[in-house]
């Protein structure tokens, strides 16, 4: 849609932060608080780790727990990543922890029971995802059924299915290649290089590192520009340069900190991969520009040609593959499919989404914001757990910070509301 003029849709949605050109103003040029919540949860996540930094005495950002956060959440990320787009779209889906038992299932029939090759296994696994979201997304999108009724019933039919499957018990272990995906390292390609007072570090791991940080600053840069010469609005020189600045620090520290433990892992480079593929999708695409109008304004994207039930249909199918991968990582980080496999963590990714500035009603998102939401919620885990804190406690915060992010989606449309 960026090469013609804008429709109604792409009104419907426009916004900071959805891959959109044009900023949200109130009639005075003034930015809308919605900018804030965008901005706001980066902020959020700083404090967050700078917390409990301190409360852990540093054992926070130690090289062997920063992997082991990304590592213990990547299957949670990765069904943030197909929530995120379901929740602009205005709908939720609450079997995503049951479609990751049963494939997770499935994979591990295939794979230990009937030493079916784990390529053509994960392929079969991923294309049973994607049938489950489509029998789910037909009936949402075609028949009418609202999402919350279908996909509740998709928790329980798909939860008994993954006990039909297991015969109500653990089936493993999993193929090498397959643990390796899910907890496993990239090799020392290149050797490792001094860093001084911290020792040693994978020279291939810091490259990486170095190359994302480039590619960011080169991507938002064009943006930048391509702003400026359609007249748009756009922040100061200074804090763009600041919002460089500080995603290089960040990334930087992650990845020399991996760089001295046991380098990248691989499941980092699948999320990666994943993220810039689905961010791409989400502001460049035209099929994630309609998933923002779907959201955003139904009836004028029905009026401007979007093919709503198709939207519809296609990101539950997303949802279905992205589960299926999900479930697949997490039976191989344990290296075995179990009947309780993925409970509750339909809870955890839409969690991440509303925490990583998805607006309740729909139209507002970002995947990197879900990523940073789920981010959230893995460090609350893990400081909680390292200071030693009950279950009760960490479920309590994990509850308050849900509810805070939703309380300022609701705060920021107001103000909107009023400054308009």
């Amino acid at each position: 849609m960026s090469a013609t003029a804008p429709t109604n849709a792409d009104l419907a949605v426009s916004g900071p932060g959805l891959g959109d050109p044009s900023p949200a103003t109130g009639g005075s040029g003034r930015r809308l608080p919605v900018n804030l919540r965008q901005s706001g949860i980066y902020v959020a996540f700083a404090l967050i780790v700078l917390l409990f930094s301190v409360l852990t005495d540093g054992a926070l950002l130690q090289p062997q727990n920063i992997s082991n956060i990304i590592v213990q959440n990547s299957y949670i990320l990765i069904l943030a990543i197909g929530m995120i787009l379901i929740i602009i779209a205005g709908h939720i889906d609450l079997s995503a922890g049951s479609v990751v038992a049963v494939t997770g299932a499935v994979a591990a029939v295939l794979m230990v029971e009937h030493d079916v090759p784990w390529p053509l296994a994960l392929l079969i696994t991923l294309v049973i995802g994607g049938l489950i979201g489509a029998w789910q997304g037909f009936w949402i999108a075609y028949f009418g059924i609202p999402a919350f009724i279908v996909t509740l019933a998709g928790m329980l039919l798909f939860r008994a299915l993954t006990l039909t499957v297991l015969g109500n018990q653990g089936i493993g272990p999993f193929p090498d290649p397959v643990r390796t995906l899910a907890n496993g390292f990239t090799e020392g390609y290149l050797g490792n290089i001094g860093l001084g007072p911290l020792g040693g570090a994978d020279l291939f791991s810091l490259l990486v590192g170095i190359a994302a940080v480039v590619g960011f600053a080169v991507v938002q840069w064009r943006g930048r520009m391509a702003r400026l010469g359609y007249h748009q609005t756009v922040e100061p020189l200074p804090l763009f340069v600041l919002k460089i600045v500080a995603a290089a620090v960040v990334v930087m520290t992650v990845i020399v900190q991996l760089a001295r433990f046991k380098n990248l892992p691989w499941v980092l480079v699948l999320l990666a991969a994943l993220i810039l593929a689905y961010s791409l999708v989400t502001s460049r695409a035209v099929f994630g520009r309609q998933i923002y109008a779907v959201g955003g304004n139904l009836q004028a994207a029905t009026l401007s040609g979007v093919k709503v039930k198709s939207v519809i249909f296609w990101i539950f199918v997303n949802m279905g593959v992205l589960a299926a991968l999900a479930g697949v990582i997490f039976a191989g980080r344990l290296n075995q499919a179990g009947p309780t496999a993925g409970n509750a963590f339909e809870l955890d990714a839409i969690a991440a989404a509303f925490i990583g500035g998805a607006a309740v009603q729909g139209g507002v998102g970002k995947v990197v914001g879900a990523i940073t939401g789920g981010l959230i919620m893995g460090v609350i885990n893990n400081g909680m757990s390292l200071i030693g804190a009950p279950s009760e406690q960490v479920m309590l915060v994990k509850g308050a910070v849900l509810l805070a992010a939703v309380a300022f989606d609701v705060w920021t449309k107001r103000r909107a509301g009023a400054s308009r």
